[in-house]
């Protein structure tokens, strides 16, 4: 059986060396020294200023907005995980859908101005499979319209623009370490802002507002995460480049393979360089994906649908809406197993496999 995807797990007997401190220390939770180092880490390896380690991407997400004090009409993608839009109407705002690029399979900047309202307040959008969004035009128009910005970056862990963090751009950047991430802590999530102020009430927000022993200074919640989630991240950002250099090679393999499939690979940005975190294909129809899943699924390869349907009819709780780009990128779009245990083997097999069924 080959799954679409497979955690990274060190050495056992590294992570082990990391929970004995924990026995001695009994420090589980409320960012104990493991979970500050790997703040300071991380920082380190990606070259940021301030940054918080905090329970999931999905709380992270909740969290960016309520310290930005947003309340009105978020402008968002369709073409990304539920989180993304759930958390904005958990945070009783509106979600405002616009289509997507069909090539970087991001948010089309060139249609978000025409989407602004005079409820307009920010602008989420999605670094899908890590590919950056247009940042410089989203920039620019919120600031044209005294916007906020957050940018979901679940995927894009590592990920450079014109030689700096993806993460630097924008209000607050969020990010997703959960165990399926190209880097992961088992659970958790990252929110990054160069505003030392924003990061000062992030940070009580994600200690239920606690500003004193006996003091509140803001709504907050508990977005903690414990010592045992950062032992496995200070452990695994040990093999950072490993898994990456990995899943660059088989990435670049299923290329070769795949070379007369009818199928198209998303455009990623040119100032940028992949960082291998999915390996998506938009197959010529979705006859042919189905063809493809099901035979694939009854040799125990199992492939994701990532993203559909659309978020933009896919919400019982929001009004259905047309999205004619991200419909028919999702009606096509298909992830193939990518991971750092998978073997060129495997990706021949996979590649032979797909092929034989395009052609028969």
């Amino acid at each position: 059986m080959i799954p679409v995807t497979k955690p990274f797990l060190p050495p056992q007997n590294e992570y082990q060396q990391l929970l004995d401190g924990i026995w001695k220390r009994q420090w589980l939770t409320n960012m104990g020294p493991l979970a500050s180092r790997l703040e300071m880490e991380i920082k380190d390896v990606l070259r940021l200023e301030h940054l918080l380690f905090v329970t999931n991407g999905t709380v992270a997400l909740q969290m960016a907005i309520k310290a930005l004090d947003i309340k009105g009409e978020i402008i968002t993608t369709p073409f990304s995980f539920v989180a993304t839009t759930s958390t904005i109407v958990w945070e009783n705002c509106k979600p405002i859908f616009v289509d997507i690029d069909k090539d970087t399979l991001c948010i089309d900047a060139k249609k978000i101005e025409d989407a602004i309202t005079d409820k307009t307040e920010a602008i989420l959008a999605t670094h899908v499979y890590g590919n950056p969004c247009d940042v410089f035009a989203i920039e620019a128009i919120a600031k044209k319209h005294d916007l906020k910005v957050i940018y979901d970056g679940a995927h894009a862990f590592g990920v450079e623009i014109e030689g700096k963090s993806i993460f630097e751009f924008g209000d607050i950047t969020t990010c997703s370490l959960h165990a399926t991430k190209l880097y992961h802590s088992i659970e958790g999530g990252l929110l990054v802002t160069k505003n030392a102020k924003l990061l000062a009430k992030l940070a009580k927000i994600r200690n239920f507002g606690i500003s004193g022993f006996d003091t509140f200074s803001d709504l907050g919640i508990n977005g903690k995460n414990s010592e045992f989630h950062a032992a496995m991240g200070l452990v695994n950002l040990k093999y950072l480049k490993d898994i990456k250099n990995k899943r660059k090679l088989l990435s670049n393999y299923y290329d070769e393979k795949l070379k007369n499939l009818k199928a198209i690979r998303p455009t990623w940005h040119k100032k940028s360089e992949n960082n291998f975190a999915y390996y998506p294909i938009i197959l010529e129809s979705e006859e042919l994906l189905l063809k493809i899943k099901e035979n694939l699924d009854l040799n125990e390869i199992f492939t994701r649908r990532y993203f559909y349907p659309s978020l933009s009819s896919a919400l019982p709780y929001l009004d259905k809406i047309d999205m004619s780009v991200s419909d028919d990128i999702a009606m096509r779009v298909l992830c193939l197993p990518l991971f750092y245990d998978l073997t060129l083997e495997e990706v021949d097999y996979i590649s032979r496999l797909m092929l034989r069924i395009q052609n028969n």
